[in-house]
């Protein structure tokens, strides 16, 4: 990630020098072009005071008046290809830093999920990435039960969580995804949200421990402001496939070892009070 970074960061500058370089050669080509012009008004001032020749104007003045319009003509043309070019160094340079903010996104949310070992926490930490930097208003995070064969819903922002059934592997959308270990992307238009269909999500990312399905992340709604998914939003969702994947089965094996070895204290301290 360091190196991700400080390549991003390089660019920024190669960016920032050619914008500078394209500033200074844009003053230089209007410095150059106010010159002209004070040069052709005094032509012209000179030529007013002059003998005239058949055309009212000196013959060699009025060729050089013809040269310096051809050369500010010229000038302006260059203005103009600059110009273009600082727009789109500009452009280039928007977009770097967006890559920049962006990877500096997955950093900390990649860091943040791996920064407890609380399973709620852990949760809440996954809830806030996707709603804050995917823009997900309605969406829910199911756990499998081996033993059910089953995927439970454990958070699910803007749901009844307690009023959804559990979903069979290879059941559905979701459980077909979960069965497969591969991620679906609903076609059309994500931002048509009307008559949400919760057997239907937008998007569907199994959460996977190299290739053990342990989970998955259903997406049914985008916010409003929210028209489409970017680039940024399946790179966010290929991480959490993963990282999220780690900080929740990492979490929930420390939260139930915990009670075990809190059941195995007090059976040991009700013994030794015996």
């Amino acid at each position: 990630m360091d190196n991700d970074s400080g390549a991003m960061a390089k660019k920024v500058d190669d960016f920032l020098h050619l914008f500078k370089k394209g500033e200074e050669f844009t003053q230089e080509l209007l410095n150059e072009n106010e010159k002209l012009r004070f040069r052709l008004g005094r032509l012209e001032e000179v030529a007013k005071g002059s003998p005239r020749s058949d055309a009212g104007v000196p013959r060699g003045i009025e060729e050089r008046i013809l040269v310096l319009e051809d050369e500010n003509r010229a000038l302006l043309d260059r203005f103009r290809a600059v110009e273009a070019e600082n727009k789109d160094f500009a452009n280039r340079y928007i977009e770097v830093e967006a890559e920049n903010n962006n990877l500096a996104n997955l950093y900390v949310a990649s860091y943040q999920l791996h920064s407890t070992l609380d399973f709620n926490e852990a949760v809440g930490i996954i809830n806030e990435i996707v709603m804050n930097l995917i823009g997900a208003e309605e969406f829910s995070i199911l756990m499998l039960d081996e033993r059910a064969n089953a995927l439970s819903i454990v958070a699910g922002p803007g749901l009844a969580v307690e009023k959804w059934p559990s979903v069979k592997l290879g059941e559905g959308i979701i459980g077909r995804a979960a069965q497969s270990g591969a991620a679906y992307y609903r076609e059309g238009d994500p931002s048509d949200t009307a008559g949400v269909d919760y057997t239907h999500p937008l998007v569907c990312v199994p959460l996977k421990i190299n290739d053990q399905v342990i989970g998955v992340i259903a997406v049914y709604k985008l916010l409003p402001h929210k028209q489409a998914l970017n680039s940024m939003d399946y790179e966010l969702f290929s991480m959490l496939a993963g990282h999220a994947a780690t900080a929740l089965y990492s979490s929930n094996l420390y939260c139930h070892s915990e009670r075990k070895l809190t059941t195995i204290q007090s059976f040991l301290d009700l013994l030794k009070e015996k």
